[in-house]
């Protein structure tokens, strides 16, 4: 994961210069490895860059051939070798980028260059010639992305991967909306991802359910997501999400671990000379018409990948409190699939200890994003210090399927849908955004099979009252039984065992261990006397706050801690989670009645 920051029409670029580079400086945690900037016109990109693929020559900002055109990008492209093959006119590409593709793509289809992407993306390219400044985010906002204005300099727009980078010179600040692209030509931002299921969400979908084609299209989505030039691993919770995520990794793991040992065997006994990652006998491969086909990381048109994993053995990684409800789980699933596992624990100090980091990489101050996302931050760094840069994860399935423990309220299916859609909408604020920064605070990027573009569009797409829960089938039923041995074809080997598969749904910062939550809430008491919180006082201390007012002490701690690292004016990007069909606030789901470790008396209520 990336970091970037753009300024474009400001009246003194040159005497800019510096700041820009200072405030790139600020998102150097995501992008480690490389710093590059390139100025043009009143333009300037910098770029922070964490490599991954294309590690020898995608050093970013990319120009084009001519010079005329500069690109930064914070994200992957999947499909990036499938563009390629498909440009109308040959491109000379220098790099083995999968990002480069994009120039091409803008010179042919200009402002819709986005839509052929698939990835997660934020980007921001500069047009020498026409001074134009095309700006795009990925269609679910997977990658964090702001774009913000200054009132002493009207006339520029700046653009940035976190808040950090554009409070010090903006006044203005507001989240780039996901599935959208920003023309300077128009100063406008236009979407350009519409599915019907988006952008109709009281239309009711009527398709039919299909388990294969839900397998199917996932195992897809995780094989994309492979697409790597460094050591990689897998988030493991232990819960449905995460454990299936871990097990297709696997699966295509070793097949091409045994389709490497073969092309191996085929080269020392003489009876052919295979390229291995685009080498044949040592010697590199040779561009074709500019392009260096053979040594690109990613899939092929039949979605599978076409390079060998530079690992072993996959990782698996977990974290939570000594004897955590996730830890145990996660354990079982690794033994079962056979990834190399690693148990990481927490102390409930050591978890308080980082908030206060936490909340100026996450910059937010939702309760829900801050418990969920502290063990995270911790993992993350642990993942780095042993050398892994990329990570899948299984955000996603809870929005899309309704897994939380509250759509168990859902009074009929179109309700059920449409909460569906607003989640998956709101995700870039909430499990995407901690995600994303939870992760590359270390420099380490999150992949999310479960956001994948095709996946969506089947799974939201089926007939939400498959999606319905009862007393017969509990929640994310049709993705359980789409992995379930009695829908697979005969004979196959399973994916998770059976009590993992049908496990209940755990939130993250309940999962890590039941005493987390209640720590944070015993520790915010000690901090947030009774006074404070009483409305007549927050209206006379904190006014900035105007009617955004905190519903408990935990949360009031948390947003005085994003008040010190961030101007009151960077609040108007933060979205609190709260569970719908509830009288609870507390977006726990132990706080849900269904919840098989639903809170006791004295510790929190039961919902009626």
């Amino acid at each position: 994961m990336c970091g970037i920051f753009c300024s474009h029409c400001h009246p003194d670029v040159k005497g800019f210069r510096q700041t820009a580079i200072r405030m790139g400086k600020q998102v150097k945690h995501r992008g480690p490895d490389w710093s590059g900037n390139h100025t043009a016109n009143n333009t300037i990109l910098v770029h922070e860059r964490l490599s991954i693929v294309g590690v020898d020559t995608g050093a970013q900002p990319i120009l084009s051939e001519d010079g005329n055109i500069a690109l930064a990008v914070n994200g992957e492209i999947y499909n990036h070798k499938i563009l390629r093959k498909k440009l109308h006119h040959s491109y000379p590409f220098k790099t083995h980028s999968d990002c480069e593709v994009i120039i091409p793509l803008y010179q042919e289809y200009g402002i819709d260059a986005p839509k052929h992407l698939d990835g997660m993306f934020s980007w921001v390219l500069h047009d020498k010639k026409q001074d134009r400044l095309i700006a795009a985010r990925d269609p679910i906002g997977i990658t964090t992305f702001y774009i913000g204005r200054s009132s002493s300099t009207p006339g520029a727009v700046f653009f940035a991967s976190e808040l950090k980078c554009l409070h010090p010179v903006c006044d203005q600040i507001e989240a780039f909306l996901p599935g959208h692209v920003y023309d300077s030509k128009t100063d406008k931002l236009t979407r350009y991802f519409t599915p019907k299921w988006l952008m109709e969400p009281s239309s009711i979908p009527t398709t039919p359910l299909d388990l294969t084609l839900i397998r199917e299209t996932f195992e897809r989505s995780v094989r994309k997501r492979l697409m790597a030039e460094v050591p990689y691993g897998v988030l493991l919770s232990g819960g449905l999400d995460s454990s299936l995520v871990a097990a297709i990794a696997q699966r295509e793991t070793l097949r091409l671990q045994r389709e490497y040992a073969k092309k191996q065997a085929a080269l020392l006994s003489g009876t052919s000379t295979p390229a291995v990652n685009g080498y044949v006998n040592g010697t590199p491969p040779v561009p074709i018409n500019g392009e260096i086909d053979e040594g690109l990381a990613g899939i092929d048109e039949n979605y599978h990948l076409t390079d060998v994993p530079v690992l072993s053995q996959l990782n698996s990684f977990s974290i939570g409190l000594p004897g955590a409800p996730d830890g145990l789980a996660a354990l079982e699933v690794a033994r079962f699939l056979g990834t190399k596992h690693h148990t990481f624990t927490f102390t409930i100090q050591e978890g308080l200890d980082a908030l206060y980091d936490v909340i100026f990489h996450l910059e937010t101050y939702d309760v829900t994003t801050i418990r969920a996302s502290t063990p995270m931050f911790l993992l993350s760094r642990k993942i780095k210090a042993m050398g892994v840069k990329m990570v899948l994860s299984g955000e996603g399935s809870d929005e899309i399927f309704g897994g939380y423990l509250y759509f168990h309220n859902a009074p009929d299916k179109k309700a059920f849908h449409e909460e569906t859609v607003r989640r998956v909408n709101n995700l870039h604020l909430a499990d995407c955004l901690r995600a994303n920064k939870s992760t590359s605070a270390w420099g380490v990027e999150a992949r999310v099979p479960f956001l994948d573009k095709e996946f969506l569009e089947v799974a939201m797409n089926i007939d939400p009252q498959e999606k319905m829960i009862t007393k017969d089938k509990m929640e994310k039923y049709i993705l359980r039984q789409a992995f379930d041995p009695a829908s697979l074809p005969p004979g196959s080997k399973p994916y998770l065992p059976p009590k993992i598969l049908w496990r209940q749904k755990e939130q993250f910062s309940d999962g890590v261990g039941y005493g987390w939550i209640d720590g944070l809430k015993d520790e915010a008491k000690k901090m947030v006397t009774d006074e404070q919180m009483e409305p007549e006082v927050i209206r006379k201390e904190k006014p900035q706050w105007g009617t955004d007012i905190p519903d408990s002490k935990e949360a009031y701690w948390y947003r005085c801690m994003f008040d010190e690292h961030f101007p009151p004016y960077c609040a108007s990007t933060v979205m609190r989670w709260t569970p719908t069909w509830s009288k609870q606030t507390d977006p726990s789901g132990r706080a849900i009645g269904v919840h098989e470790a639903a809170y006791e008396e004295g510790k929190g209520k039961k919902e009626e």
